[in-house]
């Protein structure tokens, strides 16, 4: 079952400790089936990475964080980027949640990939976004880049416990 926006405004405003915080603007932000996460960073990869069966070899690659300019704006080229989102979450182990792009950020040839956003995370998200636009994208400080929809989740039990549990 995907959560609503009122159900989504309770767990943001009446629980303890909130599903999320450090948002910008809950009004705006809270959607009919979601709720949208807004952009804090952004950062450039300089390495490479190295994904191995059990993390014993991972190696996640380095990034250098992407100024924004005076207006607060940022011009990003064709590729590939690492993104940092604003809000916090605390999932609960009975909510998932999953992130898609806006449809404004695809209209204008890119999208962003996130992974299962797992029962018992808690953080400051990340996302790839990925630039197809031969002429780029620009995008402000504080847009509203992914609507990340909470789901229950029927059975719960599992509690995520990876390496980014806490990060940001």
């Amino acid at each position: 079952m995907i959560l609503g926006g009122s159900e989504l405004r309770k767990l943001i405003v009446e629980r303890e400790p909130p599903l999320i915080s450090e948002w910008v603007d809950l009004d705006l932000q809270l959607q009919p089936a979601g709720f949208d996460l807004t952009l804090r960073e952004v950062r450039k990869f300089t390495s490479g990475g190295y994904i191995d069966f059990n993390n014993s070899k991972r190696r996640i690659a380095e990034s250098s964080l992407l100024p924004f300019d005076e207006n607060g704006t940022l011009k990003l080229e064709k590729g590939s980027y690492l993104l940092v989102f604003n809000e916090y979450l605390k999932l609960p182990l009975d909510i998932a949640a999953i992130a898609k792009p806006r449809s404004s950020l695809l209209r204008n040839g890119a999208t962003v990939e996130t992974a299962v956003w797992d029962p018992g995370y808690e953080g400051r998200g990340r996302a790839l976004l990925i630039v197809y636009n031969e002429h780029g994208l620009i995008l402000e400080r504080n847009a509203r880049v992914v609507q990340l929809v909470f789901v229950k989740v029927a059975s719960p039990g599992l509690e995520y416990a990876g390496m980014y549990k806490g990060e940001g």
